[in-house]
């Protein structure tokens, strides 16, 4: 094994090896591999919103056995790194929900719009997303995957001006 971490996975810079999987198995897109897309990192404080049956289980049993990461709920009273929010066309107004959402939010922290991919039921068109996102405060900053029938939207703050 390597400097990379991974198990028969070639050294240095090059283009990524998909079949390649990090030690301890489970590749990019298993739930693990998820939650590192996602950011999300041992003593994580994230606020999952708006889970329901049709949720990337993966994921959700990922979240939930992550060493160190606190799953609450809106009854939590301090602040929140990570907020994971499921949403789906037909779920009502998408400002007010992401206005909640950043309510308890870090200085850096993130909320992560999970939305059915194109073509699965209560998907929510881009321009939607772009158009709801600086309406509530925030910026989007890029779109994953985060399983097999959900994408993920990136959104923070934005940061103030340098000198």
């Amino acid at each position: 094994m390597g400097q990379s971490g991974r198990i028969g996975c070639a050294e240095g810079v090059g283009p990524v090896d998909y079949a390649c999987e990090p030690r301890g198995g489970g590749g990019p897109m298993s739930g693990g591999g998820q939650l590192s897309v996602l950011g999300v990192e041992p003593d994580a404080v994230v606020w999952e919103i708006g889970a329901d049956t049709d949720c990337d289980d993966e994921l959700r049993t990922a979240l939930a056995e992550a060493e160190g990461v606190q799953i609450v709920d809106d009854e939590y009273d301090d602040v929140i790194d990570v907020v994971l929010l499921w949403w789906r066309d037909d779920d009502g107004d998408l400002v007010d929900a992401l206005v909640d959402a950043i309510g308890p939010l870090a200085d850096h922290g993130v909320v992560w719009l999970l939305t059915p991919k194109p073509g699965r039921d209560g998907h929510i068109e881009a321009e939607d997303i772009a158009d709801a996102a600086p309406t509530a405060g925030l910026q989007q900053t890029s779109t994953v995957s985060a399983g097999r029938e959900w994408q993920g939207t990136r959104l923070v703050a934005p940061r103030a001006g340098r000198r």
